[in-house]
């Protein structure tokens, strides 16, 4: 069993972010939009395959009232394989400078894990990193994000996404998981990285129950003092527990969001933005009439 300082008390909780100029204000729950242009996603692979079907669908997760859109490249679902650098950023380039152009006020965020791709990108006009392997695919992330100065989104990942599912393994899931991301924000705290967010990473290296027991749990990732994203739109802990498809599993996103909010995430990394600000808008009433009640 790992042992979990409470890092609440040595840092206070960055409820308002730096993305590149642009403000991002957390002490709210927040919804990121998931833009995936890669073609083999596990959901939305092929939707957006053209530069306009991206505009129009940045667009409307704006309209819905995302304050993020996370632009990938790389499929990270279950068996996926790894894709080279130039694959990645001959994909990336465009899309991100287009979006970049058509919507400047937007915040970007980029789900990548290699250095070259982090650093292309920000010069290109991204704001933040999402890296789902929080630091450790290839050495010189931390110091390159340390570089970029931008937030940086650390995820916990067993493996890696093509045998991440085969038969991942843990004492305590929560207690492990909990430890690596303690770990890993100690490290980016030395080197100067300051603006972090954690992200337990459901789904990547988790059994159903794995990811159950990290839920049910959530509140104890508040206490490793760093704003918390939950990335649970349409995974497999839903469909395939309900024994439907990703397609038919919205109903159950928005009743584990509903949970995730309640145990203080920070922000929804979701496919579906309208449903996922509804469920924030009536979550937050609970504690609007909490506060009344004093």
């Amino acid at each position: 069993m790992h042992e979990i300082c409470n890092m609440e008390s040595l840092f206070p909780l960055l409820t308002k972010l730096d993305c590149a100029g642009k403000r991002l204000d957390l002490s709210k729950p927040v919804v990121m939009g998931i833009l995936n242009i890669a073609p083999d996603s596990f959901y939305d692979g092929g939707r957006f395959g053209t530069l306009d079907a991206r505009l129009k669908q940045t667009e409307q997760m704006l309209k819905e009232g995302a304050s993020i859109i996370d632009l990938g490249a790389v499929s990270t679902r279950p068996g996926a394989l790894e894709v080279s650098p130039d694959i990645e950023l001959e994909r990336l380039l465009p899309s991100l400078q287009s979006i970049r152009n058509h919507f400047p006020e937007c915040i970007l965020s980029v789900d990548t894990y290699r250095p070259l791709i982090a650093r292309a990108v920000v010069d290109h006009g991204a704001d933040m990193i999402n890296d789902i392997y929080g630091g450790r695919f290839e050495e010189g992330m931390l110091a390159t994000i340390s570089n970029l100065k931008v937030p940086y989104i650390l995820m916990h990942l067993k493996g890696d996404p093509e045998k991440m599912q085969d038969n991942p393994a843990y004492s305590d899931v929560v207690a492990e998981v909990a430890y690596f991301l303690e770990q890993q924000t100690i490290q980016c705290r030395a080197k100067g990285i300051h603006q972090i967010i954690i992200d337990p990473g459901f789904g990547f290296g988790k059994t159903i129950q794995h990811n159950f027991q990290l839920l049910s749990r959530l509140e104890t990732f508040r206490s490793l003092g760093f704003p918390l994203m939950v990335g649970i739109s349409r995974k497999s802990l839903i469909h395939r527990f309900l024994e439907i498809t990703p397609d038919t599993a919205l109903n159950g996103t928005t009743v584990l969001h509903t949970i995730a909010l309640l145990k203080g995430a920070n922000i929804l990394r979701v496919h579906d933005v309208k449903e996922a600000m509804e469920a924030i808008r009536l979550v937050g009433m609970l504690d609007e009439q909490e506060l009344l009640s004093l």
